[in-house]
């Protein structure tokens, strides 16, 4: 019997990217992550994935939704489990140090996404769900639980950008005998942490100071609400 002939079968991957909208939030975050903020456009993202600008409008609406799929992809690494498990402070504590970790981790991300709306970022929205449900759950007023939260992750992106400065930043080398407080301060803070990066102790520091405050807070309302339950009625 004769052999019939066969196309031959291309070797290699498909010409054509199968794209998805988690597909594009990553290769967004990789370009955000090389070429900053400034450096980031529709054009050059399309480039990325090998495909036509055009093709991207099929998964997403425009640059918006692509950074709102971006801070996504970044938020779904913050721990906010905990919040079922542990009380508020406690799980507050995870969760600022596994917020810090997942920013720090994409500098870029933390200017741009810090100024702009939470428009179209669903999961991330879920986070601050869970987290303002767990904090008015143990009790905190309820006008009150945004500003709480948004004062912790202010401090927390700011602890991500000091994440990725040089830890000799501060050292005083050369000016020592002009500021000798500075620099006996520099050398004593060097013999103290050792291998731990400075910036690591500079957050774990102004966390603990921001959750004793927080604590504080909390019982002072509380003491303050048994006191008026108390109260003799006239």
């Amino acid at each position: 019997m004769a052999e019939v002939d066969r196309p031959a079968r291309r070797a290699g991957r498909p010409r054509t990217t199968v794209l998805t909208r988690d597909l594009i939030a990553h290769a967004a975050l990789r370009l955000l992550d090389e070429s900053g903020a400034d450096g980031f456009t529709m054009a050059r993202l399309a480039q990325a994935l090998r495909v036509r600008p055009s093709a991207l409008y099929n998964h997403v609406d425009g640059k918006e939704d692509v950074i709102a799929a971006v801070r996504e992809l970044v938020s779904d690494r913050i721990d906010v489990g905990v919040f079922a498990t542990e009380p508020w402070d406690a799980a507050m504590l995870a969760w600022a140090r596994s917020y810090r970790v997942a920013f720090a981790a994409h500098p870029p991300t933390i200017a741009l996404l810090a100024t702009l709306p939470l428009t179209g970022a669903l999961r991330t929205m879920h986070m601050y769900d869970t987290v303002v449900a767990a904090l008015v759950r143990a009790g905190w007023p309820e006008p009150e639980v945004l500003p709480t939260i948004v004062a912790v992750e202010s401090f927390i992106l700011g602890s991500a950008l000091d994440a990725i400065a040089p830890a000799d930043m501060f050292d005083p080398a050369g000016a020592d005998d002009a500021v000798p407080a500075f620099a006996s301060a520099y050398r004593a803070r060097s013999t103290a942490l050792g291998d731990t990066p400075p910036a690591d102790a500079a957050f774990e520091i102004g966390l603990r100071a921001l959750l004793d405050g927080l604590r504080d807070g909390y019982a002072r309302l509380h003491t303050g609400a048994t006191s008026a339950s108390q109260a003799p009625s006239s």
